[in-house]
């Protein structure tokens, strides 16, 4: 799904206008965000995977997160939010540092449950409003025949059926029930992911044209 978040970070660059877009999909649709047409639509989001970040963190011998970081990936577990939340704001500054334009953000993968929710919700409190989620919504099993096939070439340790299948019970029991959250209040825009990459991408982007 994706919080698309406007808000002003006067932590980060004094009383600047910001915007968030949060993409929280299961099983991080990344055909979609390396679709040919992507980087061409004029949005200006940085992208920054949550995922991604924590898997590098994992690969760096000089992380004090390191092993705590690949038991938890490896079990289908979530990371600890304050691990996660340190990473993203590191990349941020560090975005922000280089380039002060740069004030746009698409962040995958955060926050997939309520511990991460109320973590984010401290860090940026009152700083942050919500205009709205998208929600891909996808078979468990094209899920995971997608996700395994992505694993022949991954190199991922969780790209096995047993991962993916203890991923699916806690996105069940953490992660939907943020996705429910947020469609009581009426800001949940849901697309069918088991179309084809092009489909789904056309669907983005209107969205996108229309609330972005």
């Amino acid at each position: 799904m994706i919080l698309l978040i406007k808000k002003e970070l006067a932590s980060l660059c004094g009383r600047r206008s910001f915007s968030f877009c949060f993409l929280f999909s299961f099983f991080e649709y990344n055909v979609l965000l390396c679709h040919p047409g992507w980087r061409a639509v004029k949005y200006g989001y940085t992208h920054l995977s949550a995922g991604e970040l924590l898997r590098d963190e994992r690969k760096n011998p000089d992380s004090q997160y390191g092993e705590l970081i690949e038991k938890y990936i490896k079990e289908g577990k979530i990371v600890p939010v304050e691990i996660t939340i340190s990473l993203l704001k590191r990349e941020m500054d560090q975005t922000m540092a280089a380039n002060a334009q740069r004030n746009k953000f698409l962040i995958d993968g955060f926050p997939r449950n309520q511990d991460n929710l109320q973590g984010w919700n401290k860090t940026m409190d009152g700083k942050a409003d919500v205009s709205f989620v998208l929600f891909f919504d996808c078979n468990n099993e094209i899920c995971i025949e997608r996700c395994l096939e992505r694993g022949k070439s991954s190199g991922r340790s969780d790209d096995n059926r047993e991962s993916l299948e203890k991923r699916i019970q806690t996105y069940l029991q953490s992660t939907k029930p943020i996705i429910d959250l947020y469609e009581e209040m009426g800001k949940v825009k849901k697309i069918d992911a088991s179309k084809s990459v092009d489909e789904v991408f056309d669907e983005v982007v209107q969205i996108f044209d229309k609330e972005g």
